[in-house]
């Protein structure tokens, strides 16, 4: 879906204006532009160069509304005023759907934005048909999501179905935590500040108490790697967990044990494409959910807590099985081109590939 026209010309008139404001101010580039057309006739390295140098300098949207260079209306500097919560960094453009296209986050967890297109749609922009992996910087406006119009895009990466199968499940877990989200900030951002509540001083569990729980936790893990996976999934199981206990504050001092588990192997899962049904061995997600009596909705919310604590990224190389850690990375390397070499480095270099699984 494509923005309105006359919405289209007045986030073009506003946009220009406050890149312009920061480009005087900054003197980012020697060109001096004024309206749209003046700055998309720069060079795309320039146009770039201006837009960074916004996104690392919010705080320029607010000495523009005050100084308001451009006298726009109120309600105009409102919309420029709004731009202080756009969401810069790497995105797949994932799906296109009847109101909106699908931009999901590279961050951990996944976050699932439905984005506008402007002028042009985004199969247009990037080329061919998603997923594709882009750099962009998206926008609120009137109370929707745009994106400002400069998409960087790899166009020599392709996914293969393995990587498409893991990105479908991404949008799944996505879409239960939060849905999609078709406004910023974020609704969780609009929330009205609570006064905090004092906190209870807690006895501190004692060193048997916290072996007694990481005990616990990895039995879990080995009945069900046992019943289900192997014993190459569980010593990864059992290292996330021990890994986990030696966190401070200690993680398992609150939650059901069968929750940590549950998010452990949802964790490890996701990582080897364990719910990709052409995989051996082969759980679906709910099917580990349902195994441990946890919803989907708690599983999802313990699986971004441990990928928060570990920081773990996407596709993590740490936690790949050795085993199958060349054909996952397969699925990329295979759809680009034979004299790819330089590709294959920008990759790696961009954390898209661990290492070069054609190398030996």
């Amino acid at each position: 879906m494509l923005l309105e026209p006359h919405d289209l010309e007045l986030f073009f008139k506003l946009h220009t204006a406050l890149k312009s404001f920061v480009n005087k101010r900054l003197r980012v580039i020697p060109f001096k532009f004024v309206t749209h057309d003046e700055f998309i006739s720069l060079p795309g390295e320039l146009q770039v160069k201006v837009r960074d140098a916004l996104t690392a300098n919010l705080d320029l949207i607010q000495a523009f509304t005050a100084e308001n260079p451009a006298h726009l209306s109120d309600e105009e500097l409102d919309i420029v005023r709004s731009w202080r919560h756009m969401v810069a960094g790497e995105f797949f453009v994932f799906r296109e759907l009847k109101k909106y296209t699908v931009f999901l986050s590279k961050t951990s967890p996944t976050i699932a934005y439905g984005v506008l297109a402007l002028s042009q749609p985004f199969e247009d922009l990037i080329g061919r048909s998603p997923p594709v992996l882009t750099q962009a910087v998206l926008l609120p406006f009137k109370g929707r999501i745009i994106h400002d119009g400069l998409l960087c895009s790899y166009p020599h990466i392709s996914f293969g179905p393995g990587i498409r199968r893991w990105l479908n499940e991404e949008f799944r877990e996505a879409k239960a935590r939060q849905g999609d989200i078709t406004s910023l900030p974020m609704p969780n951002l609009l929330l009205p500040l609570k006064v905090p509540k004092p906190k209870l001083i807690q006895k501190l569990p004692t060193k048997e108490e916290r072996d007694a729980s990481l005990a616990l936790v990895i039995a879990l893990l080995d009945k069900f790697c046992k019943e289900h996976l192997t014993e190459e999934y569980a010593e990864l199981c059992r290292g996330m967990a021990e890994k986990l206990g030696r966190k401070r504050p200690w993680p398992f001092h609150s939650g059901n044990p069968n929750a940590w588990a549950c998010g452990i192997i949802r964790a490890i899962g996701a990582i080897n494409l364990l719910h990709d049904k052409h995989q051996r061995p082969h759980v679906p997600a709910a099917d580990i959910d349902h195994y441990f009596g946890i919803s989907p909705s708690s599983s999802a919310t313990k699986l971004a807590e441990i990928r928060q604590l570990l920081k773990i990224k996407t596709l993590d190389p740490y936690w790949t099985l050795l085993s199958g850690m060349g054909d996952m990375w397969m699925d990329i390397l295979t759809e680009l081109s034979v004299d790819s070499t330089e590709e294959e480095k920008k990759a790696i270099n961009k954390r898209l590939l661990p290492f070069n699984p054609l190398d030996n």
